[in-house]
């Protein structure tokens, strides 16, 4: 019987630190990726403006991992850098921009993901009315949220494209949940203007 409960001891020990190790291993990779991504994101120029032989210059196609945007919601004192794309090695860096969705500031359905135990965890103390502030090369972009909501993984309506300017910050749910989570939480904003982030109303 000792043998047991001491084997049992070591198996719990031992399930304990490989879930120690690989917790702060995800946290250390999101905390270096971010400041990979900001570094990345102040040293990359804006794109050249337009002439009059070409008053509109290519648009900005960012690649998978490229930096996108930075992310500021004021009242959470959060500021985060967004990566172009939505897959394991993307969302590792930062919170995803959905490829085939549009650009920050532009008209229609802009989705970014991130996941809920590390750069998305502030979403859970969002609330609506709060401002999202999305900063690029070429604008910021002033966000209002009007929504949030908990949905079903197969429910694919926030990926939808839109007629007005939105956007759609999408992590897993419950926020504390050990395992794969089994739901979605959405927070559903609309686009209320350009701004400079300092000058974004606080609420």
């Amino acid at each position: 019987m000792f043998r047991i409960r001491s084997f049992t001891s070591y198996i719990l020990v031992a399930a304990g630190a490989v879930l120690l190790f690989l917790g702060a291993r995800e946290y250390l990779e999101s905390r270096f990726g971010q400041s990979e991504v900001a570094r990345d994101f102040e040293e990359t120029p804006a794109p050249p403006p337009g002439s009059p032989s070409n008053p509109s210059p290519a648009p900005f196609l960012p690649q998978p991992g490229d930096p996108v945007a930075k992310l500021i919601i004021p009242r959470l004192s959060a500021e985060l850098y967004v990566v172009e794309g939505d897959g394991p090695a993307e969302l590792r860096r930062g919170p995803g921009h959905v490829q085939q969705t549009v650009m920050p500031g532009g008209m229609g359905n802009c989705v970014i993901a991130g996941h809920r135990d590390t750069h998305f965890r502030i979403l859970k103390d969002i609330r609506k009315g709060d401002d999202i502030v999305l900063e690029t090369r070429t604008g910021e972009y002033l966000y209002r949220v009007r929504n949030m909501r908990v949905i079903s993984p197969t429910n694919l309506a926030p990926l939808k494209p839109t007629a007005d300017a939105q956007l759609n910050l999408i992590t897993c749910y419950p926020f504390y949940y050990v395992g794969s989570a089994p739901r979605r939480f959405v927070v559903e904003a609309q686009l209320a203007g350009a701004v400079s982030p300092q000058k974004a109303p606080k609420t």
